[in-house]
């Protein structure tokens, strides 16, 4: 993934972008990375929850292992009377 730098933002555009992502409660960096996301999108492509989930999490617990699925079935509860 690539990464940029943006130099010679005026104070009241980083305020605001601050504010953005204090009100959708993530980083400023996630927030900007959200706009450009918005921005750079096709016009007339709508994306589902799960696009919009996907991009929220995307890059985040890369190295998560899912753990091998248990083959055991289940089996009915005993009760002793």
């Amino acid at each position: 993934m690539a990464a940029i730098s943006i130099r010679n933002l005026d104070e009241w555009v980083i305020e605001r972008i601050r504010v953005r992502a204090a009100e959708h409660g993530r980083s400023m960096e996630a927030e900007v990375r959200s706009i450009l996301v918005d921005v750079a999108r096709e016009p007339g492509t709508e994306y589902g929850l799960g696009d919009q989930i996907h991009a929220l999490f995307e890059g985040i617990g890369d190295d998560f292992e899912i753990p091998e699925r248990r083959r055991d079935l289940p089996r009915a509860a005993e009760f002793d009377l």
